[in-house]
């Protein structure tokens, strides 16, 4: 596969920079923190986004998006992520769309794809039930009700989770924690009778909620007791996006502090100078580096569907865990002590990077997985 962009998807990459450069730039994340907002985002700047395109990517042209690949949606991601640009464009467009994809009858494709493109449904995938990630450690119940199934459960750090107009939840509907089999999703609308969601604030400024189930109805996406399957591909989707949103960040952090190193001068010369910052300067150009190849083998592994998606997932996720919480601590470490105040948008990074180094699968998690895929 080539590993580079052809002219459209460059393209892409300048027209989202242009635009998150100019509209959602960090700025406006502190003040969607600052003011306190409801939402987390800022309404008018997601309707441009979705006029762009943006959350049609991903969904094929029968279903009302342009089908423009995962690769396309991997870019405008990347700028996402250089600008911690405040969206519900992953929650909605890439985990959200990928269940519908993955798992949804024609009918729910039909129906639901098309308002996900248009940006009039917003989607949330309710995994998680503890701090640790477990895709398969589902205790949350569905029981047959009538012609759906009523679910009773929490989860936990569901993403845009408060203002998800339906959550697709892993429930259980047979076995125990722990088991492949025996898991089904379930989607739920997200005012439901028996849903309560409690919005958490998190370090980075990142929308995430708590929400409990209570007999709360909804209806099947896919089969029963068979979701495994599906949740590994929309997992492994997540997985490559947010690793491409965080290569993004990482790429930001990184030109920033450079810059910074050569202005910013002590003894009369830039402290870019000096060897000792040299060393380290070199070692995460190297980083950086890699991880941008990793990510694009990864968004084209998902595009040509080559079957090497789950361990290039893996990998990429491992890669940019480490390479983001090395680059942004490096960042401050560089900016010195006033990398860490509140006035420097540096700071913003590392705490993005420590939340995003955690969801969907820290690097243990996926060292492991890595190897289980490749059969040791």
């Amino acid at each position: 596969m080539p590993l580079v962009l052809n002219e459209e998807q460059n393209m892409l990459r300048e027209a989202a920079k242009s635009f998150c450069t100019d509209n959602a730039p960090i700025s406006q994340l502190r003040s969607l923190r600052d003011n306190k907002s409801e939402l987390g985002f800022d309404p008018a700047i997601w309707q441009q986004m979705v006029e762009l395109g943006w959350a049609g990517i991903a969904i094929p042209e029968e279903f009302g998006g342009s089908g423009f690949g995962y690769l396309g949606m991997g870019v405008v991601m990347e700028e996402c992520g250089r600008t911690l640009a405040a969206s519900p464009l992953f929650s909605a467009a890439v985990l959200g769309a990928s269940a519908i994809l993955h798992a949804g009858s024609e009918e729910q494709k039909r129906v639901l794809l098309p308002q996900i493109a248009g940006g009039d449904l917003l989607l949330a995938l309710a995994l998680e039930e503890t701090q640790h990630h477990s895709p398969y450690g589902s205790n949350t119940k569905a029981e047959k009700s009538g012609a759906g199934y009523k679910v009773s459960g929490s989860k936990k750090f569901v993403l845009d989770g408060h203002v998800a107009n339906k959550i697709v939840v892993v429930a259980r509907t047979s076995g125990k924690s722990g088991d492949r089999n025996g898991l089904t999703l379930i989607l739920v609308d997200g005012d439901a009778s028996g849903v309560s969601i409690t919005r958490t604030l998190m370090v980075d400024s990142r929308n995430a909620s708590n929400i409990e189930f209570e007999s709360a109805e909804g209806v099947v996406l896919g089969e029963v007791d068979k979701a495994a399957d599906v949740l590994d591909k929309v997992l492994d989707t997540g997985r490559i996006l947010l690793s491409a949103e965080m290569l993004g960040g990482v790429k930001e952090c990184f030109e920033r502090t450079m810059e910074y190193l050569k202005e910013r001068e002590q003894f009369g010369v830039p402290v870019g100078s000096f060897q000792g910052l040299k060393h380290r300067a070199s070692e995460m150009f190297c980083e950086v580096e890699l991880s941008k190849s990793v990510v694009l083998e990864a968004l084209s592994a998902l595009d040509d569907d080559t079957g090497q998606v789950a361990q290039l997932a893996s990998l990429a996720k491992a890669t940019l865990n480490y390479t983001y919480h090395l680059v942004s601590a490096e960042a401050i470490q560089m900016h010195g002590g006033i990398g860490m105040t509140d006035e420097y948008e540096i700071g913003f990074f590392i705490k993005r990077s420590r939340v995003c180094e955690y969801a969907l699968g820290n690097s243990a998690f996926h060292r492991n997985r890595y190897g289980a895929v490749q059969g040791y």
